[in-house]
C-alpha cells in the first residue's frame, strides 16, 4: 500500500509540475499581458474620470510615456545584453515576471487617482477626494 501511495504521489507531482520551458515562458508572458491590460484599463478609467482637467491629463500622459521608458530601462538594467545563454533558459520567464511586477506596481500607484483620498488630505494634489 505504501508503495502505491508513493507512486501516486510521484505521478501527481510530476503531472502538476511537468511544464516545458516554452509553456513556462508562455505562462509568464501571459501573466505580464494580463497585468498590462489591467494597467491600460486603469489608465483609461482615469482619462474618463478626469476628462475636464486638461492640465492633469497632459501630465498623466507625459508621466505614462516616461514610465514606459523607465520600465524598459529597468529591465535593461536588471538584464543587460549578454552573450546568448548567459542568463539560461529561464531568462524569458524572469524578464516577463519582472515586467509584470513593475506593471502591477504602476497600476497600484495609478489606482490612487481612481480611488481618491480622504477629504482633508492637504497633500492630495490632483487626486480627487472619495
Amino acid at each position: 500500500m505504501e508503495k502505491v501511495l508513493i507512486v501516486l504521489f510521484t505521478c501527481l507531482v510530476t503531472c502538476s509540475f511537468g511544464q516545458t520551458q516554452t509553456e513556462m515562458n508562455e505562462e509568464a508572458y501571459s501573466n505580464y499581458q494580463k497585468a498590462d491590460k489591467e494597467l491600460n484599463g486603469v489608465y483609461k478609467n482615469i482619462l474618463v474620470k478626469y476628462k475636464t482637467d486638461k492640465a492633469f491629463l497632459a501630465n498623466l500622459k507625459a508621466s505614462q510615456r516616461i514610465w514606459i521608458s523607465f520600465r524598459d530601462a529597468e529591465l535593461k538594467m536588471k538584464y543587460p545584453e549578454r552573450e546568448v545563454g548567459y542568463y539560461g533558459s529561464i531568462h524569458p520567464v524572469c524578464q516577463a515576471n519582472y515586467l509584470e511586477k513593475l506593471t502591477r506596481e504602476r497600476t497600484n500607484h495609478l489606482r490612487t487617482w481612481l480611488n481618491g483620498v480622504e477629504e482633508g488630505d492637504a497633500c492630495s494634489g490632483s487626486i480627487q477626494t472619495k
